[in-house]
């Protein structure tokens, strides 16, 4: 197991890579760094995006350690440099998302607290904000905070093409008749938000766009195309079961969500109802940026370290620019 490491996105120094064994024996890449400043604020655990790897996090994982904090985090089942469920690599795919509630527990046990500092922050994208609200409820919850970013708690109907309705009969349906593992309707091997940047959901910034397009270009079996019709079928079980009402209300970690402007991946508004209703919660807007937030320009970015450091507590001056 290694990091990939680009002139453009080094490794940053003193990283631990290895593997684990999920909860089925499938082997997951993960990486640990300690804080490079004191005081030492514990350890904040990167739960990625469907389709992510660890060295698209670079940037966040230093600006994290410049705070004080140690960093974990690994790549999901099914992509990065985890082992695949298919015989075709590119194909993201679970059947349920217990399985990466199952591979999370174990990693938090096993790797993440014999070796780094508590409390444990959970930092979430997308789809692992998902799975970090899925963990939300327990009352046993290894996280003293949560921060989420664009958390999927609905998919956008950009993304479903129909309504939630209907892409939940057509996954079902499509399962029923054992085509769980293939793509969903127009899928494929490429990662689509790569093709061209104009296009492109994720990040209005063409220098981080570009970075992480070179470093899929460099090491192509970090990539993943298309979701299957199998994951898309655990996603919208999934979401429904965080559409809940009565869902936040029993949410026992206390968190604060970042929700796009310009989100064309998950509901924005979705996001917002959600928060309204927590106890322990709060959500903050981040006016034109696109779903991957930490991605964005400067000043989005910026923005978002600012909220980040007031909900830390962290008053250190600029920690970002040092």
């Amino acid at each position: 197991m290694k990091l990939v490491s680009l002139s453009i996105n080094p490794v940053p120094s003193g990283a631990t890579v290895s593997e684990f064994d999920g909860y089925d024996g499938l082997k997951l890449r993960y990486a640990l760094w300690e804080p490079t400043r004191g005081p030492v604020r514990g350890t904040v655990c990167i739960v990625q995006g469907r389709g992510e790897f660890i060295e698209k996090y670079f940037e966040v994982i230093a600006d994290l350690r410049r705070r004080g904090f140690a960093v974990a985090t690994f790549d999901l089942r099914g992509q990065g440099g985890s082992e695949r469920l298919l015989s075709n690599p590119r194909k993201g795919h679970v059947l349920a998302f217990t399985e990466y509630d199952r591979d999370l527990a174990i990693f938090i046990d096993e790797i993440v607290k014999p070796a780094l500092p508590q409390p444990l922050i959970g930092l979430g994208h997308s789809l692992g904000g998902n799975i970090l609200l899925r963990n939300a409820q327990d009352e046993a919850s290894p996280f003293a905070r949560m921060v989420l970013m664009a958390p999927m708690i609905a998919i956008h109907e950009n993304m479903l093409g129909v309504s939630p309705g209907i892409a939940r009969a057509y996954a079902n349906i499509a399962c029923l008749f054992g085509f769980a593992g293939t793509y969903v309707r127009g899928g494929g091997d490429e990662p689509d938000d790569f093709k061209d940047f104009e296009t492109n959901r994720l990040t209005s910034d063409h220098v981080r766009w570009s970075r992480n397009k070179a470093i899929i270009e460099a090491a192509p079996e970090l990539a993943t195309g298309s979701p299957t019709v199998g994951w898309l079928r655990a996603a919208l079980r999934s979401t429904a079961m965080l559409l809940r009402p009565e869902y936040p209300k029993y949410v026992c970690v206390p968190m604060i969500l970042f929700a796009a402007g310009a989100d064309k991946v998950v509901s924005t508004q979705a996001i917002e109802d959600f928060a309204v209703d927590l106890k322990f919660g709060a959500h903050i807007l981040m006016p034109g940026s696109r779903h991957e937030i930490l991605q964005e320009t400067d000043a989005v970015r910026q923005r978002f370290w600012a909220a980040f450091d007031a909900y830390m507590g962290i008053t250190t001056a600029s920690p970002e620019k040092a």
